[in-house]
Parts: C-alpha cells; sequence; structure tokens
C-alpha cells in the first residue's frame, strides 16, 4: 500500500483521509512496516482511535438518563442548566435543550470545563442536533427583585416557553426542582457533568450570556467584561472602586 513512498510522503497521504478510511487495517499494514517512522504513524493512528473510543463510551454513559426516560415512553426528555448565578454584574441566563435520540456529540462536558474558542463549535453542533431547544433571561434587575435562586428559576422557566416542542420531562441540573414549574422534572447533581442534555443546555447558556458581556464590553469597557464576563476579578472589583456601580 505505501511500497516506494517516503515517511513524510505517507504522512502527507493519511492526513489526506477521511476518516472512516483510518480504520485497523491501515493501522496493520502501517505497524507491520520494517520502516520505524512509518510504525510510529501506526502507533499514533492507534492512540487516536482508542482515544475516541473512550470519548464515545464517556458520551454514552451521559445519555443513560435520557434513555432510562424514553424506555418508559417519555420520549421527549430535556436537559436545563443555567449560567451567570456567581457574577457581580449582568443576567442569569438558562437553556432547555431536547437532543435527537442519536446524537453523539464528542466533547461534550460542563461548559465550565471546556475552552471559550471550543464552547462556541459545541454551540452550533448543539443546535444542529437538537430537537427542539429555548433560551430564558432574567434581567440585573430581576436579580435583585426576587434574588438569584428565584431569578434562575424564572430564566429556566422562560426557556422552556420558548422551545417550539414542549418537553414531557425536564432535567434539571443541581438539587433543587423549579419552582411552580408546569412540566414534570428530575434534579441531577452536577449535571452538568454527567448527563448529556444539561451538559449541552450548560454549553448553550454559557456562550449565550458571555456573547452578551462582550456586547456589555462594548458599552462599559472599564469593567473588563470582555473578560471577566461579570465575575469579580480583582480588575472587575478596581474597576468599581474606582467608576461605582
Amino acid at each position: 500500500m505505501f511500497e516506494g513512498q517516503s515517511i513524510s510522503e505517507i504522512k502527507q497521504k493519511i492526513s489526506q483521509m477521511r476518516k472512516e478510511e483510518k480504520n485497523l487495517e491501515l493501522e496493520q499494514t502501517l505497524l507491520m512496516d520494517d520502516r520505524i517512522g512509518v510504525q510510529k504513524i501506526g502507533i499514533s493512528l492507534q492512540k487516536n482511535r482508542l482515544k475516541a473510543e473512550e470519548e464515545r463510551h464517556r458520551i454514552l454513559q451521559m445519555k443513560v438518563k435520557e434513555q432510562d426516560w424514553n424506555s418508559k415512553g417519555i420520549l421527549l426528555v430535556g436537559g436545563v442548566d443555567e449560567a451567570g448565578r456567581g457574577p457581580l454584574a449582568g443576567p442569569v441566563v438558562a437553556a432547555c435543550v431536547i437532543m435527537k435520540p442519536d446524537s453523539l456529540i464528542l466533547g461534550m462536558n460542563d461548559s465550565k470545563k471546556i475552552k471559550e474558542t471550543v464552547r462556541e463549535e459545541l454551540y452550533d453542533k448543539v443546535i444542529q442536533d437538537s430537537i427542539s431547544f429555548g433560551i430564558g433571561i432574567a434581567s440585573s434587575e430581576e436579580i435583585d427583585q426576587y434574588n438569584i435562586l428565584q431569578a434562575t428559576f424564572l430564566a429556566m422557566k422562560r426557556a422552556m416557553k420558548e422551545m417550539k416542542q414542549v418537553p414531557e420531562l425536564v432535567l434539571v441540573d443541581g438539587n433543587q426542582e423549579i419552582s411552580n414549574c408546569f412540566i414534570r422534572q428530575e434534579t441531577v447533581i452536577h449535571g452538568d457533568s454527567i448527563c448529556y442534555s444539561i451538559a449541552c443546555a450548560s454549553i448553550l447558556a454559557k456562550v449565550y450570556r458571555d456573547r452578551i458581556m462582550r456586547e456589555y464590553d462594548r458599552i462599559y469597557p472599564e469593567f473588563d467584561f470582555l473578560n471577566n464576563k461579570g465575575y469579580g476579578t480583582s480588575h472587575h472589583y478596581d474597576a468599581l472602586r474606582t467608576y461605582g456601580v
């Protein structure tokens, strides 16, 4: 298959291959080559494949709760999460999303564990893989009026009302059910790390809120919202002391 080709030519050829062409047969061909350099290419492909299989298994494990409810006849299971409960400035944003049964977005996790650039990519993938989603916002004024917990619940209910298809049940991140919610719900502690639809909702909420804070940064550049997203960094506290609330 690679007779007469240099190692650099083999690397280039493999880099141009489709994902499905990089299979076990190719790995074995590379590993059986007499050249150490070619064998290293095979080892690298093998490591990447095993890593991808491990990640796929992790994601499948994250979908257990949704599948359990599906087996009971509850097919439209939504995940709910929020972003913005801890900052000093800005709104709290919640998202609710029902993912397609065959959705398998590798790299999905709690949004706080993922780099900002990767979150932006995952945001688009979540929307593409969703059956229905909604995003709700509670303003800083509402946070001050109702308290952060009740404002979070308000944002979550608004997110659900924005959905084209209403969930039959929602999985809610944390240990507290949404108050006065018209939809059946189940709480999941650390849900954004262990439950697929909640993790997907966490990506939607976090990216949407970050975009809002980037807009605020253009209006109030002295507070450095571009970088702190409203959280209480030393720069943010210094700006509050200098410019006031």
